[in-house]
């Protein structure tokens, strides 16, 4: 690893940490040219399957666009940003842990519903009226009464 400040190649890890739920790993790295110090993260780098949309288009998996979607469907409700980032991890590892190349934008709209349901029944039903297309109130009630169940 350079160092930042010097660009040197030289430097040592003074400490190492896991974080974000064991996905990522900190270190505290020292210079032994300039003894300045500095932090890294380190992650896995894992290959996401593409999302095949319902027009048949294919397009890589987009983590920000997964982010975006839970967070319109969360707004103004109580859930904090680490639990919100805890579901977007768990929903990546699904896909991962799936082994395809290529997922549906079905499969992951239906992966999204299902976490939300654990994370906020509300916010669930947000997500579930868009996603499925509710037209009327009686499709609101149905959703409604399946999730009491």
């Amino acid at each position: 690893m350079h160092c930042p400040f010097c660009n040197m190649q030289d430097t040592k890890v003074i400490d190492s940490r896991l974080v974000t739920d064991g996905m990522s790993v900190r270190r505290r790295r020292e210079c032994l040219a300039c003894k300045e110090r500095f932090t890294t993260f380190e992650t896995a780098e894992l290959v996401m399957p593409r999302i095949v949309k319902t027009n048949g288009a294919r397009e890589p998996f987009n983590e920000d666009k997964l982010r975006a979607g839970l967070l319109r469907a969360l707004e103004k409700r109580p859930v904090s940003m680490e639990k919100i980032e805890q579901t977007v991890n768990a929903i990546k590892s699904s896909l991962r842990s799936i082994g395809e190349r290529e997922v549906s934008s079905k499969h992951v709209g239906n992966l999204v519903m299902e976490a939300l349901k654990q994370v906020d029944k509300v916010a669930y039903i947000r997500f579930a009226s868009v996603y499925r297309s509710f037209e009327n109130l009686g499709e609101f009630g149905e959703e409604i009464a399946r999730l009491d169940d």
